[in-house]
């Protein structure tokens, strides 16, 4: 039979980060959002509770779980922040999965340890300024030179590429031309601080605003010819299958959020009176957080049959856009209900549904726009 219920580990799991996101993130997080901050103590304590190495091997100083887990971590955390929970997202899936994916048992051994221990931070350099959604369209080049891959190019909107704790970013390239004319794109790991790679400015953003967010430019940077990530020229088809995990993540994280958003409304309403009588008691605000729990609760079990599927090694790239979408849309459908419910202080940074209504817009961009995640599901459709 079908059950939905979580065993006793993943229980114990969720409750424990449920416990420190009320208790120790939400106290605080505001305040790092205002002075867009990026929140180290916070990260250092998910660092000692295990979070970043969640889905990884004991071996490498992991948790030994899997991805179920972060997800279950991820949607706790969203419930009250999504830049932290960002981080955490983007530190595990673009940062340490790809190593350990496809990394070398040296490139692990010297890599994975810090970041599973949440001490490092990784992040990966997959768009460019003029690509978006079209990563294919890679310009940044990679060309071999006496042992060394030397490196120009640019990149854009690199989650965790610039913070104090930052090691590392896996960055994608043109190292050649395919057999049929096409580019040969190839994965190479470039370490915080090498010449030649320079962290821009963080952006100015509308959301996340306690997550770190850079450009990325690379002039003449060079790294040793082992720095390749995975096979030469299977840089693009391995950053695809990572997307395709990292999309049941961000779907979970925005469940986070929609669920979140219920987690307000419902406290407000129950203090807030108007016209004689406690809104909550009003049909319309009832029909309103209705429709909020419904959406998180069908995209909730959107996004755990796409890890089911993934925890089985079943093809879930349908299920995992699926997933993402409607979590997303419900994410932002929630954030928009929510601050109506609120009214002006919806509007006002002192209630955290105004930051849920900023950090919900780029859940429906990140990791595959909402038309790129239609693309997919049409295209697994058979529809060409």
């Amino acid at each position: 039979m079908i059950d939905f219920r979580l065993d006793e580990e993943y229980e114990a799991l969720r409750k424990t980060v449920h416990d420190f996101a009320q208790n120790e993130v939400a106290p605080v997080i505001g305040g790092f959002y205002e002075r867009e901050e990026f929140p180290y103590d916070l990260v250092a304590q998910m660092g000692r509770m295990g979070l970043f190495g969640l889905p990884f091997p004991e071996e490498f100083g992991g948790m030994g779980g899997d991805y179920f887990a972060l997800c279950l971590a991820l949607e706790e955390l969203g419930r009250v922040d999504s830049s932290v929970a960002v981080t955490l997202e983007a530190g595990v899936s673009l940062g340490a999965m790809p190593i350990f994916r496809y990394g070398t048992p040296e490139q692990r051994e010297r890599w994975l340890p810090a970041l599973c221990a949440g001490e490092a931070l990784g992040g990966f350099g997959l768009t460019e300024p003029g690509g978006g959604s079209d990563a294919g369209a890679t310009r940044t080049t990679a060309v071999l030179d006496g042992g060394e891959w030397v490196i120009n190019g640019s990149k854009s909107f690199i989650t965790n590429s610039g913070t104090d704790i930052t090691r590392l970013v896996t960055v994608t390239a043109v190292t050649g031309t395919k057999p049929d004319g096409g580019k040969e794109i190839s994965a190479i790991i470039v370490p915080s601080g090498t010449p030649g790679f320079t962290v821009e400015p963080k952006y100015s953003k509308v959301g996340w605003n306690a997550s770190d967010t850079h450009g990325l430019s690379f002039a003449d940077c060079r790294v040793p010819a082992e720095n390749l990530l995975g096979e030469r020229g299977r840089g693009y088809a391995q950053f695809l299958s990572t997307l395709d995990e990292g999309r049941v993540a961000i779907a979970a994280l925005s469940v986070g959020l929609a669920q979140g958003c219920v987690d307000e409304c419902l406290r407000y309403v129950r203090e807030r009176s108007a016209f004689g009588a406690n809104i909550g008691s009003y049909q319309a605000i009832q029909f309103k957080i209705a429709d909020m729990e419904t959406r998180a609760h069908t995209a909730r079990l959107a996004y755990y049959q796409a890890a089911a599927k993934l925890l089985r090694g079943e093809p879930f790239k349908k299920e995992a856009s699926i997933a993402k979408l409607v979590s997303s849309n419900a994410a932002m459908d929630n954030a928009r209900d929510a601050t109506q419910i609120f009214g002006g202080y919806g509007f006002m940074n002192e209630f955290p549904v105004g930051r849920f209504y900023r950090d919900a817009k780029i859940l429906e961009i990140g990791e595959g726009t909402s038309e790129i995640q239609r693309m997919l599901i049409a295209r697994e459709l058979g529809l060409r």
